[in-house]
This record gives structure tokens, C-alpha cells and sequence, in this order.
């Protein structure tokens, strides 16, 4: 992995930013295990919450052309510092990538950067794996009866008993 080239497509992607309310612009750079590298910007909007994350913007960009399995990804903002992902970011990066092996290259200048595991930024993150836990029993409040359903919230979302 060329990080120097991670951190130049990340630095370019930036360019791309559309931040008219922040005026903080992020570009982020994907490599995917297939070699290539998606870039990604922030992308804002004037309700807030519809905006997109650079990291995020360069994961549904490779996800949307077929690809599942990713290396690293170089993240790089306006500020004279390190721009670490948001939690959001982390945990779509979870969804892909493995947390012990997947890196984070956070860039400054070509020069000047560091670089994290995904498992570092998140630890404990939720995944895949944690939904094929076995639930746990608990008791209905209206007939004080175990779930063996699984249902974690089993009254309120099934309607079972609710009869409020």
C-alpha cells in the first residue's frame, strides 16, 4: 500500500468537497482489496442531518460498484490537524471491514500522518455477528410469562398483549 498516494487522493478528494455551511471541507480516499481507490467529500445540505460524511460518501461510492472488502482508508480536513472519522463513519467502516486488520490513515500532510486499526477508533463496535446472538428470556408485563421468542421488545413491536 502506497500511503503517499492514499494521502494525495484523499488530499484531492477534499477539493470536491461541497461545505457551504461549515466551510470545513473532508476528503477521503478508499482502497479496496481490488486494488482501487474511491475517493470521497463531504457533501453537505441546509436541513444538516441529510449531509454525508467524506468516509462515508467514498464507502457507498465502492459499495455502489460491487466491492465488499477494503484495506485502508486516508481521511484529511481543513484543519492544521488530524481529522479523526465520526462515529457514523466508524461503524459503516465496521460493517465492511475487519476492525483488527482495516486501516485508518489520518492525514495532516503527505508527510505528516497516523495511522490507527479500526478496532482502535471502535472498539466493541456492533456488527453482523452481534444480531446472531442468542436474545435473551425476559417476562412479559402482562402475563409475567418468559419469551422464548426472542422478541426482545416483544410487546411494544409485536402487539402480543398490548392491550393499552
Amino acid at each position: 500500500m502506497d500511503i503517499g498516494l492514499l494521502a494525495e487522493e484523499a488530499i484531492a478528494a477534499k477539493e470536491r468537497a461541497y461545505a457551504p455551511y461549515s466551510h470545513f471541507r473532508v476528503g477521503a480516499a478508499l482502497l479496496a482489496k481490488s486494488g482501487k481507490i474511491y475517493r470521497g467529500c463531504n457533501i453537505e445540505n441546509a436541513a444538516y442531518s441529510p449531509t454525508n460524511c467524506a468516509e462515508r460518501t467514498a464507502f457507498f461510492k465502492a459499495v455502489s460498484e460491487g466491492e465488499r472488502e477494503f484495506e485502508a482508508i486516508a481521511i484529511t480536513g481543513d484543519a492544521d490537524d488530524y481529522v479523526y472519522p465520526c462515529g457514523v463513519c466508524r461503524q459503516v467502516m465496521a460493517e465492511f471491514c475487519d476492525g483488527s486488520r482495516f486501516r485508518i490513515i489520518l492525514v495532516n500532510t503527505k508527510e505528516d500522518y497516523r495511522i490507527f486499526r479500526l478496532n482502535e477508533l471502535l472498539p466493541g463496535a456492533f456488527t453482523g455477528a452481534d444480531l446472531k446472538k442468542p436474545a435473551k428470556l425476559i417476562r412479559d408485563p402482562v402475563t409475567n410469562a418468559n419469551s422464548g421468542t426472542g422478541d426482545i421488545i416483544w410487546p411494544v413491536l409485536t402487539g402480543k398483549n398490548n392491550s393499552h
